[in-house]
């Protein structure tokens, strides 16, 4: 008779599985299991003795207990009660105990406390706002690697022109420098997701870039809507020509500014485009320092986005 291959299950999964515990793939719960991978990414983070680290996302703790042997302190925080329980049992009466802090919640809903370093495999789907969460966090932080749908990884640290570049792209990177680290495949987690993976490191500019990051993102986002329209058709919009001549009018009523009677926010949009020479530009081709241009044209001319 043939043998029956044996499947291969690291005991803590085992262990796992024995008490009952089933993933919840629909909040993302995919457990990094490939210790290579683990070590690849507690490598890039560069942990230093005096470190405290948020993971998010610790599941069954495979990543945890390789941090706590590295850093001074781990801030932990997961949302499943049942994966918390498994993660305290697994550092209970070990001088990792005193080490680690879980938080239990939603880590969107949840205050961030002090920390040096991110480590993050985090459910996909909160992928856009976690990103954006950390960035605006203060007091700033080192760096931050994390573990993202491939595409998602892709558009982060897409470039002008590219394919993938898009409004989430310049706004990652108006804020940090963004670097694709590796490429991990479905077959490193169980359950295995059903789209393969990619680690990034984020590193927040310090200091920040002097913009008002709520009329950049304001911008931003009319541009993108359509990224292959010129920008002279973008701000065409009826909804965006509302907004913005709502928006002029406060602005001339704080400054005590008169309105002429034959006022046309379409011809204010598109003069202010015709003079920075940006009336033909489309967004999927411009960087940072382009819409920085505009943003000053467009807040110089008593238009604003927020």
């Amino acid at each position: 008779m043939p043998k029956v291959k044996a499947e291969k299950k690291s005991r803590q999964h085992q262990e796992v599985k024995n008490q009952g515990i089933m993933f919840n793939t629909g909040v993302g719960q995919h457990i990094l299991k490939n210790p290579l991978v683990v070590n690849g990414i507690i490598e890039k983070a560069a942990l230093r003795p005096t470190d405290v680290v948020l993971e998010v996302g610790p599941g069954t703790g495979n990543m945890t207990v390789k941090l706590l042997e590295k850093a001074k302190k781990v801030v932990a925080c997961e949302l499943d009660c049942r994966l918390v329980a498994e993660l305290q049992k697994r550092v209970q009466c070990t001088p990792m105990q005193a080490k680690l802090q879980i938080l239990v919640g939603d880590v969107l809903k949840t205050d961030l406390p002090f920390f040096d370093i991110c480590v993050a495999n985090l459910p996909y789907q909160i992928s856009s706002p976690f990103v954006f969460k950390l960035l605006l966090h203060r007091p700033f932080f080192r760096c931050a690697v994390l573990m993202f749908q491939r595409e998602f990884a892709m558009r982060l640290v897409a470039k002008p022109g590219d394919k993938l570049y898009c409004r989430l792209s310049i706004n990652t990177q108006l804020l940090a420098r963004v670097d694709h680290l590796m490429k991990v495949r479905k077959n490193n987690f169980r359950p295995p997701p059903k789209v393969e993976s990619s680690v990034v490191r984020i590193e927040p500019k310090n200091p920040p870039p002097p913009v008002n990051f709520q009329e950049w993102d304001g911008l931003v986002r009319i541009a993108f809507v359509r990224k292959n329209k010129t920008l002279n058709a973008a701000f065409k919009s009826t909804a965006v020509e509302q907004l913005l001549e709502k928006n002029y009018r406060i602005h001339c009523s704080v400054h005590n500014v008169e309105i002429p009677a034959d006022f046309s926010i379409t011809k204010k949009v598109e003069t202010v485009l015709q003079e920075a020479e940006f009336s033909e530009k489309r967004a999927r081709s411009m960087d940072i320092d382009d819409f920085m241009v505009l943003l000053h044209a467009f807040n110089s001319a008593g238009i604003h986005f927020s």
